[in-house]
């Protein structure tokens, strides 16, 4: 990805994104994925991860396999998914028809500076994604790509990563709750377990 690509206001995609999918179950991955979903609409339905960086898809395999009726959506950055890549393996071998993973590219940190990500560099998420075997996986780089992608997460049509290209431009800190407890408890009622 090259900083001249077209790219996409990320708060104005997740929010497209979410209010198209509302019965999803969300995870989003630690700093501005978090900031984003939660700038989109708070609901007990998102759980927003507060460190554990290259954790969100392993999370959201695991949630995927418990929750086999319901589609779930993590949202993540390019940096915070390359840490993770192992998780992609691991996706593609247990294929949950009903995990979706959204990448944010801008193509650099952004919680530690702006530093170039690998994905800058000539790592194609997509082309990762395939290699493990996943359903599909596609690039969007256009906000009118946003509903054949809506389309597939809500009809569980087989494990995918969508890598959005976005602008790397700052954006408000929209900070969700911090509380692991209280996340925990609320998307366990929003499950129908009791909370613990």
């Amino acid at each position: 990805m090259s900083p001249n690509s077209k790219a996409l206001d990320r708060r104005e995609f997740v929010q497209a994104l979410i209010s198209s999918c509302p019965q999803a179950l969300v995870i989003s991955g630690l700093g501005a994925s978090s900031y984003d979903l939660f700038a989109a609409g708070d609901r007990n339905a998102n759980f927003y991860l507060w460190g554990a960086m290259g954790g969100a898809a392993a999370m959201g395999l695991g949630l995927a396999i418990a929750q086999p009726s319901k589609s779930v959506v993590v949202i993540t950055g390019d940096g915070e998914q390359l840490m993770g890549l192992g998780a992609l393996a691991t996706i593609g071998a247990q294929q949950p028809a009903n995990l979706t993973i959204v990448v944010l590219d801008n193509g650099c940190y952004g919680e530690t500076g702006k530093q170039t990500s690998h994905t800058r560099l000539g790592t194609d998420l997509v082309a990762v994604a395939r290699a493990c075997s996943f359903n599909w996986a596609n690039k969007i780089e256009s906000q009118n790509q946003l509903e054949p992608l809506i389309d597939r997460i809500q009809a569980r049509q087989g494990c995918g990563l969508t890598q959005v290209v976005i602008h790397d431009n700052d954006v408000p800190k929209l900070i969700p709750p911090r509380d692991g407890s209280y996340l925990k408890n609320r998307f366990r009622q929003e499950l129908g377990f009791a909370p613990f």
